[in-house]
């Protein structure tokens, strides 16, 4: 059982490292790739969905792996859409200087707030899919990503040591003025917390007598997404950052960096 919970796991930590590195990589190509980066991802989004709706009703390792594989290809969607600028939100500018208060909150919302109604109608699609079925591992793991993700954005609303800037791209380097630079904020804490005692109790399910294959195969996959979310809060209160992990995703920048230009 514990090769099996181990297997997910590691599954679990490649496939979030591959498609952050994908998405990056198409993200620092010329802006003229875009619309088919988009159309190629919606492809994968159709075939993802397809997916999920075909290992919903079974409860094998090899279900669970699909299902969690297809739920990293949704949210893939999801990540470009917005790093491409395609969806983000109606305001497409940052805060002038001494905007605050929820006045502030309120831009910032509005400069992601077609993302998160996209975040919102998959999930739902997702939930209508896996309804009722025995097999809900893509709605869990697209679930965290969900919660995690929102956690993180009002974590750098509020205020972290890094900011991780080189995550953002120039077309979006307004959404800059709505991040914020402190040693600590009072969310912290509990983000990391909730989120490491949610993995712990998650990965116990592998090891309760009697636990399927299926089961320990979910319970390594789930845990894992969960601790590597951890893992990228921790590094928003450190003076390192995770960009060497990804080298070669953000070479289609540094190669944009010293195109020629026409």
């Amino acid at each position: 059982m514990p090769v099996r919970f181990a297997l997910g796991a590691t599954f679990a930590a490649l496939a979030w490292w591959f498609a952050t590195g994908a998405i990056l990589y198409l993200d620092g190509l010329p802006r003229r790739t875009y619309a088919r980066s988009m159309i190629v991802a919606t492809v994968v989004l159709a075939a993802a969905l397809a997916g999920i709706s075909a290992s919903a009703g079974e409860q094998s390792v090899a279900a669970a792996v699909c299902a969690f594989a297809c739920a990293i290809a949704v949210w893939g969607w999801v990540e470009l859409s917005f790093l491409t600028g395609f969806l983000t939100g109606p305001r497409r500018a940052g805060c002038a200087r001494g905007c605050s208060g929820w006045r502030h909150a309120w831009h910032a919302t509005e400069a992601i707030l077609h993302h998160e109604l996209a975040i919102a109608g998959l999930g739902g699609v997702l939930w209508l899919i896996t309804r009722g079925q025995p097999n809900t591992v893509a709605l869990t793991a697209y679930s965290v990503l969900w919660v995690m993700r929102l956690s993180a954005k009002l974590n750098l609303f509020l205020g972290v040591r890094n900011l991780g800037e080189s995550f953002l791209p120039e077309h979006l380097a307004y959404l800059g003025s709505f991040l914020r630079r402190r040693p600590m904020n009072p969310l912290f804490p509990v983000s990391v917390a909730g989120g490491a005692l949610a993995a712990l109790a998650i990965g116990r399910r592998a090891f309760v007598p009697g636990a399927s294959a299926f089961d320990v195969t979910a319970a390594g996959l789930i845990a894992s997404l969960l601790t590597l979310a951890v893992i990228e809060h921790a590094f928003m209160m450190l003076p390192v950052t995770l960009d060497a992990l990804w080298g070669w995703g953000f070479r289609s920048r540094v190669a944009a960096a010293v195109r020629p230009r026409v």
